[in-house]
């Protein structure tokens, strides 16, 4: 009997030392995520440089090295160029890489004339005219994808090739965009903040405005509680939660990175698409293209929880001539969170459309 309980209790003592490291390596994971993006990115041959526009404007990029075709990188909303370090490292075999920060975003300029896609795309122009220095494959993410597409129909000359990943298009127009995730949880709360004078931490504003309290019901005060009492404690640090995943605490960073709020302010009022038709500029790529559409859905009372519909996503497909539309199980960050997946694509169309 004895010899029983001894075997029960050294069971039951290494099921608890099993939980305990997977508890530690939990939160460990949580905390540190992002830990050692700089060191992995110059592993991969990654330097980060500067262009400077004849009109003073400032562009932030990462370049690779030179392993293959140009590809220029477009991140989306409230991130960087570092946003793509689960891919970079393995697309930079394939590709000369050129990742750049977007007007209002990470260490490039931050000058709200610029903000929008007319603006923006004809100072990408210059970066390939005079930077990348020929013709080259553009990706685009989320905001980047919309300014991609712009790049296409508009200077064909300049891009060889697009894919489009996740960007919304349609849903971000005048009379859909309240209905949608990204409004309510982005561009709205961003005009309020930018519009009242009480809170000076967009971080503590988004926390109590936020769209993601429907989602936690009562929990959410605990972990509002929780990241008041960590803000105070940790002042000028980024937020995070040791009890929440990456995806969550991810949330929190863009609210408090290097990024222009006036920039979310000109999707809330639409001045970022300054004569941008997004169907008549889908109708104009005659480029190779892939659209990538992730998973989405609607919630009981019609908010949109994606980029883009299943209908968007076919709108837009069937708008650009030739292209290939891919659906794929993931969240809007697909390079972030399926990066083998997002490099396959890639890769593939790569060998689909051969550069030289």
């Amino acid at each position: 009997m004895r010899k029983t309980v001894q075997s029960v209790l050294l069971v039951l003592g290494g099921l608890l030392l099993v939980l305990a490291v997977a508890a530690a390596c939990y939160v460990y994971n949580n905390l540190n995520y992002d830990k050692g993006t700089a060191k992995k990115l110059a592993r991969a041959g990654f330097v980060q440089k500067q262009a400077v526009l004849p009109d003073g404007t400032v562009l932030n990029y990462g370049e690779g090295p030179d392993n293959g075709p140009p590809l220029l990188l477009i991140h989306g909303q409230m991130t960087s160029w570092e946003d793509y370090v689960k891919v970079l490292p393995e697309l930079a075999k394939h590709f000369h890489i050129f990742a750049v920060d977007c007007h209002g975003h990470g260490a490039s300029s931050k000058d709200p004339a610029k903000y929008t896609a007319p603006a923006m795309g004809n100072d990408f122009v210059w970066f390939m005219e005079k930077v990348i220095g020929e013709p080259s494959l553009v990706s685009g993410h989320s905001s980047g994808g919309l300014l991609a597409a712009w790049l296409a129909a508009n200077f064909p000359a300049n891009v060889r090739g697009i894919v489009l990943e996740d960007p919304p298009f349609f849903a971000t127009e005048p009379d859909r965009r309240e209905k949608t995730f990204a409004w309510l949880d982005g561009f709205e709360p961003i005009h309020r903040f930018l519009h009242q004078t009480e809170e000076t931490n967009y971080t503590r504003f988004y926390l109590e405005n936020t769209y993601l309290r429907n989602f936690f019901g009562p929990a959410w005060n605990g972990i509002k509680n929780y990241a008041d009492n960590y803000l105070d404690k940790n002042p000028g640090k980024r937020l995070r939660i040791f009890f929440l995943p990456p995806s969550l605490n991810r949330a929190f960073d863009l609210t408090s990175g290097p990024y222009d709020l006036r920039f979310g302010d000109t999707f809330y009022d639409g001045s970022w698409f300054e004569n941008y038709d997004q169907a008549e500029t889908l109708a104009r790529i005659s480029c190779p293209s892939v659209l990538i559409h992730t998973s989405w859905s609607y919630t009981e009372d019609g908010v949109l929880l994606a980029a883009m519909s299943g209908e968007d996503a076919q709108r837009a497909h069937e708008l650009i001539a030739g292209n290939e539309l891919i659906d794929v199980k993931s969240g809007h960050d697909f390079h972030y969170e399926k990066p083998k997946e997002f490099i396959r694509i890639m890769l593939d169309f790569l060998a689909a459309h051969p550069t030289e």
